[in-house]
């Protein structure tokens, strides 16, 4: 039996099908990975994650559950912010302010402890042997470390203040354009 000679278009097209099929199913994968990771869907995003054209996103068949991933994510949001569980930008804001004042607070501290570390070095170092002042110089050195410690972890939760401050503001945003899109796609139908 012999099979029926395949043109040059036949083999593009069924290529071409082929690859279509593998970038749908791509972007419904990348849909789904991003929901479980809790990232922000849009089309946008869904199409720089899957490395796929933005058109390809709304096509019929990956539109609707591009949408319906964008919906049940509004819907958890407005539970969350509805159950109080979700901190505001400006909630973050003002942790973010607390912060920085906390941390001055202890600069300021740390150098009223050091000039009086300085002052009482100098007069025990009038009544005080070597080996007593360097026990005590040691003992200062701990203390000084610690305080860094101390200081590096006030940092670091500042640090992350700030991420989450400017991840909440990218949500804030996506979720508005989000919104004006749908908008604008209703009022169209």
């Amino acid at each position: 039996m012999s099979t029926p000679k395949r043109s040059s278009g036949d083999v593009l097209r069924a290529s071409r099908k082929k690859d279509s099929q593998t970038k749908r199913a791509q972007v419904l994968a990348t849909v789904d990975a991003m929901k479980s990771r809790g990232e922000t869907v849009t089309f946008n995003s869904v199409a720089r994650t899957a490395g796929v054209s933005r058109w390809l996103v709304y096509a019929e068949g990956v539109r609707e559950h591009v949408e319906a991933a964008m919906k049940s994510q509004t819907r958890a949001e407005r539970r969350t912010k509805q159950a109080g569980r979700d901190a505001s930008a400006a909630s973050l804001a003002t942790d973010l302010a607390l912060v920085r004042e906390e941390n001055r607070a202890l600069r300021d501290e740390r150098d009223r402890l050091k000039e009086a570390v300085r002052r009482s070095l100098g007069a025990q170092l009038d009544q005080s042997g070597t080996r007593e002042l360097t026990e005590r110089v040691n003992e200062l050195l701990t203390a000084v470390e610690r305080l860094a410690l101390e200081r590096d972890e006030i940092r670091a939760e500042r640090d992350d203040l700030k991420s989450r401050l400017a991840e909440s503001q990218d949500d804030l945003a996506a979720a508005r354009e989000a919104g004006k899109r749908m908008l604008k796609q209703i009022n169209r139908t």
